[in-house]
Formats: C-alpha cells, structure tokens, sequence
C-alpha cells in the first residue's frame, strides 16, 4: 500500500518534490518543508547555544580547547620577551585577546541567522539523512568565507575596544626594537583572531548537532522531535 501511494504521488504533477521524498527512509513521514525547517532549527539551536557558551568571560580564555595565544608567527616573540622577563606584557595581551574573541563572538547571531536562513529544501533533505555533524560541515562549506568577511570588523572593533590590539603591539613593537631583530614582524592579529572565533563557534555547533540527532531530550520542538526522531 505504502508503495503505491509512493507511486501515486510521484506520477502528480501536483509534488514536484516525490523524487526527493522517495529518497527518504520508509516510515520517516517528514515532508520536504519540515525537514529544512528541523535542519534550520538544529543549526539556530547549535549557534544560540554555541554563541552563549564562548560569548562569556572566559569562554576563550579559560578553555583549554579553545584559548587563543599569539599568532603562530609571533611565538618566538613570545619566548623572546619572557626570557627577559617581559612575560607581563605577553600575558596581558594573550589575555586581552581572549577577551576580545569573547566579546565578538556575541555579535555573531545575526551573521549566522543570515546564513541559514539562505539553505535550500534540497540540501536539508541531505543533511536529515547524514552523519551526527552533516549540517554544520555544510554550513561550514558553504559559509566560511562569508562568515570571516562579515565577522572581521566585528573582531577588528572588539580588539580595539578590550585593548587587545594595544597591547599586541607593543608586544611587537617591543620585539621589532630589539637591536639584533633584523626581521621585523606585524602579524595580522584581527585574521588570526577571527579564524579562531570561527572555528570555536562551528566546533560549538557541530557539538550541539550531534546532541540534537542522538539526545531526545535536546529536540526542544515539535519539529525538532519530529525531523530527528524518526531517523
């Protein structure tokens, strides 16, 4: 019966979407508009939670997975300062840095909402039938890049405001001055800081996704319970 009714819809011209539809495992009983609803829900959850967990003092600074340092490039200046005892002055800036990415990191849910507001059904109905972090590696590829154009002022203003960007340079003004440094360094600290606040964020996300398709109790809505549920 099932597999005639499945027929049936597919020879309509009223659903264009029967292809897609048959793709899905027999009993889901999902329609293509509720899965990308569920997938966007999922992703809006995974953000919000993601957003509230770093955009807090010492959401970067007191997590090992996540605390930011000096750029890779300005880690012999790091040595260089603390061997004669100037590791004051790196801390304050790795601590400032930190604060910074902290502080961005609350202005990112419009940036985000933004982008899965652009997902397709097509693509949705993919990432239903995926692996526990099919979404956020979608949302991952398709977004990065708009992601750190939008994000990069944000951090830009945030370094600036938490001193952050003040203290990084005299860290490498202080290392450039040094008579036996002939190669001076400037590197590009609000870059760094955005690919790191990035990649918390989506690693925040991808944590949460997963909880969604394997935790009950994480689908917080009817449609979250139902996309997920049936899997």
């Amino acid at each position: 019966m099932k597999k005639f009714l499945l027929l049936l819809l597919c020879t309509s011209t009223l659903f264009s979407s029967c292809d897609t539809l048959s793709k899905l495992p027999t009993g889901i009983g999902i329609t293509d508009a509720e899965a990308a609803q569920g997938i966007r829900e999922a992703l809006t959850q995974g953000t919000s939670k993601g957003i509230s967990f770093l955009n807090k003092t010492d959401g970067f600074f007191g997590n090992e997975a996540y605390k930011l340092f000096l750029p890779p490039d300005a880690k012999k200046i790091e040595s260089a300062l603390r061997t004669i005892g100037m590791g004051n002055m790196v801390d304050k800036a790795i601590l400032q840095i930190n604060r910074a990415a902290e502080d961005a990191v609350g202005y990112a849910t419009p940036i985000f909402v933004d982008a899965i507001k652009e997902m397709t059904i097509s693509d949705a109905i993919n990432i239903v039938r995926g692996t526990k972090d099919a979404a956020t590696n979608y949302f991952r590829q398709k977004t990065t890049d708009k992601l750190i154009t939008a994000f990069s002022p944000v951090v830009r203003s945030s370094l600036d405001k938490m001193n952050a960007t003040k203290y990084y340079t005299d860290v490498i003004n202080t290392y450039n001055n040094f008579p036996t440094t002939f190669n001076k360094l400037n590197p590009d600290l609000p870059s760094y800081v955005v690919g790191k606040a990035v990649g918390a964020l989506f690693d925040q996300i991808s944590k949460e996704e997963a909880n969604i398709r394997e935790n009950p109790v994480a689908r917080t809505t009817e449609i979250l319970k139902k996309v997920f549920g049936q899997q």
